[in-house]
């Protein structure tokens, strides 16, 4: 007997029946941290995904870019391939590059140099915002989800104080469930938000050092094209 009441009480307790005998509104709370941590997973392997495959492509170009072929060659090369990282933006400043060649014969090449900077400053705003899309929610989570949390577990705790006004009894049987769902919500409050915080902060540091690599190849980049215009001059 005292085996089969354990089994029961284990039951009771388990993290499926205290779902099912939270209140409502810790229900809702409860549901809503598990979606948001759903959420978040997802954007964390989309993101490993996506800056996994920027800076391959960034390592790749460089080793072409460097190869010591020309740039009317790399521009072939590269071709509609180039729509990510650094190659998309040597494709845009080569576009611009072709497009103000015409122009720059006629009234010199005053401002081509500008222009060429100024697509490459876009493009780079482009990539930025394309690797940061749904960092903020990310950010929004880690930083709500205790409160949230938080919430539930005050929730939970004062229906064990309503039950106790009740029973007007303090037995542990009576104050334990209101307890058990309130720290259920807090834990997952936590679950919901740490990893939303780690992996933002890894995310936001490996942005910004593949933002500070393409602001470099802009940089080396202007160089050559300055040089070739003063040549051409």
């Amino acid at each position: 007997m005292d085996l089969e009441t354990g089994q029961i009480a284990a039951q009771q307790y388990s993290l499926l029946a205290l779902f099912m005998q939270a209140h409502f509104v810790v229900k809702l709370v409860m549901i809503g941290l598990i979606g948001a941590s759903v959420v978040c997973w997802a954007i964390i392997f989309e993101k490993f995904y996506a800056i996994a495959r920027a800076r391959r492509a960034s390592q790749h170009f460089e080793q072409m870019f460097w190869s010591g072929q020309s740039l009317e060659d790399l521009y072939l090369t590269v071709g509609p391939r180039g729509d990510q990282g650094m190659s998309s933006l040597f494709m845009a400043a080569m576009r611009e590059w072709k497009r103000s060649q015409e122009s720059a014969l006629r009234a010199g090449f005053q401002g081509v140099q500008r222009r060429i900077e100024k697509v490459m400053d876009v493009q780079l705003e482009r990539e930025m915002s394309r690797l940061e899309g749904r960092l903020l929610v990310l950010a929004t989570v880690g930083s709500t989800a205790p409160f949230i949390g938080l919430f539930g577990t005050v929730w939970g705790i004062m229906n064990s104080f309503r039950a106790i006004a009740l029973s007007k009894s303090t037995n542990l049987a009576v104050v334990a469930p209101g307890i058990a769902e309130a720290l259920f919500a807090t834990a997952l409050g936590l679950l919901a938000a740490i990893p939303a915080v780690v992996f933002y902060n890894k995310f936001a540091n490996d942005i910004g050092k593949l933002g500070g690599r393409l602001e470099n190849f802009i940089s080396e980049f202007s160089a050559i094209i300055s040089r070739q215009l003063d040549e051409r001059a």
